[in-house]
């Protein structure tokens, strides 16, 4: 609508450096050293909200950090958008590789770098700009909700139990994310299904101290290269996951979903020469759009021990950790494949060692329909906005409380995200073009009006 167009170009520049406050806040919920910066994000983002319009903004307590609730109800009868969003950020490790600070942020080539730019301060604030545009141009076909939460991060432990404390106060008829990608502002597309996640810490024990690796060499258990060969022997030669049981309830995708799945715009030798390397690796048998949207992985993500400072220090390690991830596909269940890893851990262990296994957060795959009224709102709003339909896409992270949306409050989701797979999420120099920022805010109230219209 014009009306929109005229008042997005009027503020646009005050909506770039209101992210830009937002994107200051090094609201990081994995380290209790920011616990009061993410109260102050919390409290920004409650102040954004009442600054766009809505009737009623508060920053909820939990057991962890806290959660932001927002509402502006304009009638009993209209139907109602639960907005969701998280505004903790990943860790900015390792600080050195960025090329700007990661919470100073600025615009270069057109793109804004700081850590939280795309995930998911960028993509949650575009909501609350979108819900100014319609609130100040008195244009709000719907009821709106905002939900933004402060340990997405690390697993949205308490906002299960707030669901639970809050089923009517939540009350929806959908509800609507903006926290994953789409293939290219070319090819606009809709994820119609999320990974789950099973996050794993092990601990590796050797001898009761460290010890010189001339005199104990060779004649005690290094810790190290006993959990290298251990986390080897996940995969086979085929990069086919070795865990008894660990496939047994993977829903397997029909050809003709393959072939859909496979049609998606995609240029293997740009994505290799993007990422830097050769060739790709991943599962035998599957594609790479494949590998990374319908087919469960195992990866390491971190792994320490012994020395690692400058120069040398010949010295055989007591222990060796590393944290593990899992990425679960429709049917699995991230309790029971933690299960199931923990088990198969401990029985590979030698002797000489002893291990520990312990499981962090997880989350439920997820799949959403495409015949929905809120997927065909989302998908002509896209095709408004950009001139094209969207392309229905499987993404491979993962969003915990997707699952749990539907579990307890009886609540699809549409996943209408404006990121692109390079944006460098959890990583340094991570990044968000201005344009699909402003494109988002354009393209969310196309959502709104069409979700009502189509629910009357």
């Amino acid at each position: 609508m014009q009306v929109w167009k005229e008042y997005i170009d009027q503020n646009k520049d005050r909506f770039l450096e209101e992210l830009f406050t937002l994107l200051r806040i090094p609201s990081i919920s994995a380290d209790s050293a920011y616990k009061p910066d993410v109260a102050r994000c919390a409290e920004a983002v409650k102040q954004s909200l009442i600054d766009a319009g809505v009737d009623k903004a508060e920053v909820c307590p939990t057991a962890g950090h806290p959660i932001v609730y927002a509402e502006k109800i304009i009638s009993p009868s209209a139907p109602t958008v639960l907005v969701y969003g998280h505004y903790d950020v990943q860790p900015a490790d390792p600080l050195e590789l960025w090329h700007s600070g990661p919470f100073e942020p600025v615009v270069k080539d057109g793109k804004i770098y700081a850590r939280g730019a795309c995930d998911d301060k960028g993509q949650m604030f575009m909501h609350v700009k979108a819900f100014e545009v319609l609130s100040r141009t008195n244009t709000l076909a719907c009821n709106v909700k905002f939900m933004i939460e402060g340990e997405e991060e690390v697993g949205s432990s308490n906002l299960g139990t707030f669901l639970e404390q809050n089923k009517e106060l939540l009350k929806a008829d959908i509800v609507l994310v903006s926290d994953t990608s789409m293939i290219s502002m070319e090819h606009p597309s809709l994820e119609t299904g999320l990974r789950g996640l099973a996050y794993m810490e092990v601990e590796v024990v050797g001898p009761n101290r460290d010890l010189h690796s001339g005199v104990y060499g060779g004649a005690v258990a290094n810790p190290i290269n006993i959990l290298c060969n251990m986390i080897a022997s996940l995969h086979d030669e085929n990069n086919h996951i070795t865990i008894p049981g660990f496939y047994s309830n993977v829903a397997e995708m029909s050809t003709s979903d393959r072939e859909a799945l496979n049609a998606a715009p995609f240029d293997l030798e740009a994505y290799k020469q993007d990422l830097g390397v050769k060739d790709v690796l991943g599962e035998k048998g599957y594609t790479t759009l494949e590998r990374t949207g319908i087919r469960p992985t195992l990866d390491v993500n971190g792994i320490w021990g012994g020395y690692t400072g400058e120069g040398a220090k010949t010295v055989l390690p007591s222990k060796a950790n590393a944290k593990i991830s899992m990425r679960l596909v429709p049917h699995q269940s991230s309790q029971e494949i933690a299960g199931l890893f923990q088990k198969h851990f401990e029985s590979i262990a030698p002797d000489s060692v002893s291990v520990k296994v312990t499981a962090h957060h997880g989350g439920e795959p997820v799949v959403t329909p495409t015949d929905s009224v809120a997927y065909k709102a989302a998908a002509k709003a896209i095709e408004t906005a950009f001139g094209k339909s969207p392309i229905p896409t499987r993404g491979g992270g993962s969003i915990p409380i997707i699952a749990l949306f539907e579990k307890v409050l009886g609540l699809k989701t549409v996943l209408m995200g404006f990121g692109l797979d390079n944006d460098n999420i959890h990583s340094p120099n991570e990044k968000y073009d201005v344009a699909n920022y402003y494109k988002g805010i354009e393209t969310i109230p196309y959502f709104h009006r069409y979700f009502a219209e189509m629910s009357n």
